[in-house]
């Protein structure tokens, strides 16, 4: 290839006619890319369907027409925000990501449009060599050609992210904004259910469960990552928000039941935590975040340990009704507390031992380190003084329920 002699303004000019040879082909162009487009990923045009595909037959032809105009000189005779080429990219930016194209998609296909562009004038050129286009001015065509695609991708990339990210944000918004109409009871309404459901993507058969993270000091954030990796695995999905300083999610898809779900939280557990399946789906899932609130707060405070409700059922009762707690202890075991801290103390264990044992003397011993006889001295002592019965099974659930309404206080 020789070395040009041409002043810069001819070279631009025989550029400029280099590229207007290709004007009264620009639609045969778009469709040829357009064509190879579909042929290239089939399957996926074919699922992202007829109207989609017309669209981008549309959109490559006015790229082609305007690219063309710009490489001619010929745009510059037309004004408004019409033939404003940047903006066209950056629309098609935000377009393509608010139809979900893989932005890797959308740059092969501009990447293709150039290539095609630049065959296309060879082509001509080779045709009929009487046009007179040199290797220079091929060479200088090469060069705006690629040099305007770099623009091109520059101007989408940064709008299909720019709108991606709005996107999501809108997406987070409207996700958060139905948890919280979710837990407020909303999802009794079938519409709102159908839509709660459409807009998390919950398939009617999905089993929904609520998780509820109670973290006294710091803040929850991405400590839930590991967890969220097993929950990929299982494809279990979970959406996440954050109400009056309880961190919950939905939890929905092929769930393992509560016990299940306390095995995959365990190993990461960040604060107290707690778990409960709803028994109606998405319309449950009110009193499911209600039920997992109260699992959580039957954990002491300072401790990071996951519970199921069907597991903490006695403790959330008594945590759903504040008032019960004093009273069953003072009709249960207040002669007890009310004796000197050290003998309290040995008589409270050794109820906790015997109740743990379904009343056996015999097994309570053993835990405790003591004769049986001992057992039976102190059983005595602590049926005397709350006047309950070890051997009455109702006795014995409120002597239970007692001691650990004494644990939460």
């Amino acid at each position: 290839m020789g070395r040009m002699h041409t002043s810069d303004s001819t070279s631009e000019e025989a550029l400029r006619t280099a590229w207007a040879l290709l004007l009264d082909q620009a639609d045969s162009i778009a469709d040829t890319i357009t064509l190879s487009l579909f042929e290239r990923d089939h399957e996926l045009w074919e699922r992202i369907g007829p109207e989609f595909r017309a669209d981008v037959r549309g959109s490559t032809r006015q790229h082609i027409h305007r690219g063309l105009r710009i490489l001619s000189g010929t745009l510059e005779e037309r004004h408004g925000e019409d033939e404003n080429a940047v903006e066209l990219w950056r629309e098609t930016g935000r377009r393509r990501a608010r139809q979900d194209v893989p932005l890797e998609l959308v740059l092969n296909a501009y990447n293709l449009g150039a290539r095609t562009l630049w065959e296309a004038l060879v082509g001509r050129v080779s045709a009929d060599p009487a046009i007179g286009v040199g290797d220079e001015v091929l060479l200088l065509a090469a060069r705006s050609v690629w040099t305007t695609l770099d623009v091109q991708n520059t101007v989408l990339i940064d709008a299909y992210r720019r709108e991606s990210s709005r996107m999501q944000r809108q997406d987070l918004q409207r996700e958060q904004g139905i948890l919280d109409h979710l837990i407020e009871g909303r999802g009794a309404d079938p519409e709102f259910a159908e839509e709660a459901r459409s807009a998390l993507g919950i398939e009617a058969d999905d089993a929904v469960a609520c998780v509820a993270v109670i973290q006294d000091r710091g803040a929850v954030g991405d400590v839930l990552a590991p967890t969220e990796d097993r929950l990929d695995r299982l494809q279990i999905v979970a959406r996440w928000h954050v109400r009056s300083g309880v961190h919950y999610g939905l939890l929905s898809g092929p769930l393992p039941g509560e016990d299940g779900l306390v095995d995959l939280f365990a190993p990461n557990v960040v604060g107290r935590t707690g778990i409960a399946m709803s028994t109606d789906g998405v319309a449950g899932f009110a009193a499911a975040f209600q039920f997992a609130c109260r699992a959580a707060e039957t954990v002491p405070r300072g401790v990071r340990q996951v519970v199921a409700l069907s597991d903490r059922l006695p403790e959330v009762l008594l945590a759903g009704s504040p008032l019960v707690a004093p009273r069953l202890l003072a009709e249960t075991l207040a002669p007890v507390m009310a004796q000197p801290r050290a003998q309290a103390d040995v008589l409270l264990e050794t109820l906790e031992a015997l109740l743990r044992h379904d009343g056996s003397p015999t097994h309570a011993a053993t835990d405790l380190y003591c004769h049986r006889n001992t057992v039976i001295y102190r059983m005595k002592q602590i049926e005397q003084m709350t006047g309950r019965s070890l051997t009455d099974p109702r006795d014995k659930m409120l002597l239970g329920l007692a001691l650990m309404a004494r644990h939460r206080g």
